[in-house]
This record gives C-alpha cells, sequence and structure tokens, in this order.
C-alpha cells in the first residue's frame, strides 16, 4: 500500500521536473540567436553594402528569440512557486 502522506511530495518533486523541462526552453533561444546572429554574419560578408539595411532585422530576430526564452523561464517560475 502507498503512503498517503506522500502526495504533496510527489506533486512537488512533478513541478520540479517541469520546470526543469520548462528551462530547455532557455537553450532553445540561444541556439536561436547563434543561428540569428550567424545568418546575419555571412550575409554581410558575402555583401558588405547590404550589411547596414539588415541591422534592425537582426535584433528584431535576436529580441524574438529571447523572448521565447524569457517565456520558458517564466513557465519555469510559476512551476515552482505557484502551483
Amino acid at each position: 500500500m502507498a503512503d498517503v502522506s506522500m502526495g504533496p511530495d510527489l506533486i512537488q518533486m512533478g513541478a520540479y521536473i517541469g520546470a526543469g523541462l520548462a528551462c530547455t526552453g532557455m537553450g532553445g533561444a540561444a541556439i536561436g540567436v547563434g543561428h540569428v546572429v550567424g545568418n546575419y554574419l555571412s550575409g554581410a560578408l558575402r555583401n558588405p553594402s547590404a550589411a547596414a539595411g539588415q541591422t534592425a532585422t537582426m535584433f528584431i530576430g535576436i529580441a524574438f528569440s529571447e523572448a521565447l526564452g524569457i517565456f520558458s523561464f517564466l513557465v519555469a517560475l510559476l512551476l515552482m512557486f505557484a502551483v
């Protein structure tokens, strides 16, 4: 027979595991930023005269990638402290 008092500990353990899995989104955001900047540099080295016009697009791509990482961090915090 399972011990009934283990229920809250099991729920808290599940919340911590979910928070850890949610944090993998931060790694995905880092990979996304690397791709955005790498592709920008690749294009800038091929056509330096067009690089200045694409700088704003690069920063928008970085911001979107970082926003997804921040959202995954917030989900992890919510799982740890709000559940």
